[in-house]
């Protein structure tokens, strides 16, 4: 009996020996299976023989340490199903927070794979930037040209990582403070310190955030921008529920939710949602996103429009500073919008400085640069709501030669009061080309042309609206208003993008522009130092920006920074209320400020409803 026992053993490892097989080698190939019930001992917690952990692909850092490289066994749950591909995560994790344990496997069509299946991937690891290299995004790894063997379906998908309290506290005030250029594979990875390394240490993964708040309302691709715990670890907070930016902190605690896979609701600053909201981490534009993957549903965080004012008191000013958003006469039922906020919101105010205005037919490309059909639009509007005649100072551009929509030439220009006493100071009416000068006139200055565009052959204004100059009398005093808009923001590269800090080329036009503002008020200042200057306007930058401190100098104080800093904003982008919208005074007109306030009824509020993407500055003068 021991020898047969004997024989037997002998003759298994001589079969074992001639067909070469190794059970003990942990990277041998598993066989070719084609469905789940061939393998009905494969349990999805115990890790298969693979040669690449998911954790391993990713690495510690942006760039995957095996990229160009094929991988092979690749071992996940299928977490998500796009149209070109699916999301997988690994069974177990490496308990490396720095490495994500998701990725994104490109199939070109839409796979077989279904959320749940266990899958085993041969492929190319990429690094895919969106949109192409030279968008300034940062690349996403995946697998590309996958060979797929799904191994079961139905299994549960792995737990979300909670991105809040009770998980991982995304950093609240750095993006990044290690790159000095292009994100490479070299820099420093910190996702304890930096946003810009955490969201990249959970690509691909399953998240959920808790307590969702919104920060940056429905925009125009149905995103939405939220905090987490109801902005229990966000920055400063504003009154009405988003948050603001300051000089060192651009709040990388935001992110977006993204429209990919499930409808997103139309929202408000402050609403908030109840159930926690779970979805795979992608990057798109710019942005770190999460796509949910289940309906999202927000309470209404009661956000309401600013009170209407009082009217102004006699022998007081009332100035405003409006960007109306690309306003024609060619979009009547915004122009009726408009003279409702003139009548019903600001109770009628003095002067009324607009940018965006466009010609009369707004943005097609058509012959004529006139805008006078617009002003007058808004005139009959208020008329007809009970409100004041106004007139009105516009400057008509040369034809495509301000920038903004093609076609559409806007301006900036002035509604003003003919019923308080306010007058234009007499001088001849200036043209596109001809710079307004300062004359000396009893010892006072005053303008050569009014209105007068300031130095509107300068290089520093190409492409970009001219500042135009007014001078108005109200009872024996002269009240000169510089309205601008200074060159936008869209040629800076992203905060989350991949050049940090962040390229900033449009600042250099902008200190151009400031430079000009700020010698021609200086020169005002310079013949009377009690001159009463007002610069206002879309200056596209912050108030503690070098365009925006270089236009203040020593001579000008900006309105903005008298309020609390919570309340410091005109305009929310990417769910980061900031200061794009400035009425700086000289020193006297400081001495005669009654009140300044910012009336915030359109940027907090879901693109459908509001009426443009800037809020109102206004602010009183008493001249008694």
């Amino acid at each position: 009996m021991k020898t047969i026992r004997t024989l037997f053993y002998f003759g298994i490892i001589l079969m074992v020996l001639l067909s070469g097989c190794n059970p003990l080698n942990q990277e041998t190939p598993l066989p070719e299976m084609s469905t789940a019930t061939q393998l009905p001992e494969v349990n999805p917690a115990t890790p298969l023989p693979e040669k690449e952990m998911i954790a391993e692909i990713q690495g510690a850092g942006h760039i995957s340490p095996l990229v160009n490289q094929p991988v092979t066994n690749v071992h996940g749950i299928v977490t998500v199903v796009r149209a070109d591909g699916f999301y997988m995560q690994s069974v177990i994790a490496d308990e490396d927070p720095a490495t994500s344990e998701g990725i994104f496997v490109f199939t070109e069509l839409v796979p077989e794979a279904k959320m749940g299946d266990e899958v085993v991937v041969d492929a190319v690891v990429e690094e895919m930037v969106p949109g192409g290299v030279g968008t300034d995004n940062l690349s996403i790894t995946q697998l590309e040209d996958p060979e797929i063997e799904i191994l079961s379906s139905g299994n549960d998908l792995p737990a979300p990582i909670i991105i809040g309290e009770g998980g991982r506290l995304p950093p609240d005030q750095v993006i990044d403070d290690d790159t000095e250029g292009f994100v490479t594979e070299s820099n420093l990875f910190d996702p304890g310190r930096d946003g810009l390394d955490f969201y990249e240490s959970v690509e691909g993964m399953r998240i959920q955030v808790n307590q969702a708040l919104v920060v940056g309302a429905t925009n125009r691709y149905k995103e939405i921008v939220i905090v987490g715990d109801m902005g229990a670890h966000a920055g400063v907070r504003t009154p009405r529920g988003g948050i603001v930016i300051q000089p060192d902190d651009f709040n990388p605690e935001r992110i977006i939710l993204d429209d990919l896979l499930v409808e997103m609701p139309f929202v408000e600053t402050g609403d908030y949602s109840i159930d926690p909201i779970i979805g795979v981490v992608d990057y798109d534009y710019g942005n770190f996103k999460i796509l949910p993957t289940d309906k999202i549903n927000f309470t209404s965080g009661g956000l309401a429009p600013a009170e209407p004012l009082s009217p102004a008191e006699a022998g007081q000013v009332r100035v405003v500073s409006y960007n109306v958003e690309n306003l024609s006469a060619n979009d009547p039922n915004r122009v009726l919008i408009l003279a409702g906020h003139i009548v019903n919101l600001m109770a009628s105010p003095d002067i009324i400085g607009l940018q965006e205005i466009q010609d009369n037919n707004g943005s097609p490309n058509a012959d004529g640069v006139a805008a006078d059909m617009t002003y007058q639009g808004i005139i009959d509007a208020v008329l007809a709501l009970g409100g004041p005649e106004y007139g009105y100072a516009n400057i008509n551009p040369k034809a495509g030669n301000d920038g903004g929509i093609s076609g559409g030439n806007i301006r900036v220009g002035f509604l003003y009061r003919l019923d308080t006493g306010l007058t234009l100071a007499n001088a001849p009416h200036g043209d596109a080309i001809t710079a307004v000068e300062i004359l000396e006139e009893n010892g006072k200055p005053t303008l050569s042309l009014n209105p007068g565009r300031i130095d509107p052959t300068n290089a520093a204004f190409i492409e970009s609206r001219k500042p135009l100059a007014v001078e108005f009398i109200f009872g024996d005093k002269s009240i000169f208003i510089i309205n601008n808009h200074f060159n936008s923001k869209g040629e800076d590269t992203p905060l989350f993008g991949d050049i940090q800090p962040p390229v900033l080329e449009s600042e250099i036009q902008r200190i151009l522009e400031a430079k000009i503002v700020h010698d021609f008020v200086a020169e005002l200042l310079a013949m009377d130092p009690d001159a009463q200057v007002i610069v206002m306007g879309d200056l596209n930058d912050f108030q503690f920006s070098p365009p925006i401190e270089l236009l203040e100098g020593e001579i000008l104080n900006n309105l903005i920074e008298t309020l609390p800093i919570e309340e410091q904003y005109t305009y929310v982008y990417d769910g980061n209320s900031q200061v794009l919208d400035h009425i700086l005074v000289s020193e006297s007109l400081m001495g005669r400020l009654a009140e300044f306030d910012i009336l915030h009824i359109n940027s907090e509020f879901d693109y459908e409803q509001r009426f443009s993407d800037h809020d109102i500055l206004i602010t009183t003068f008493t001249f008694k």
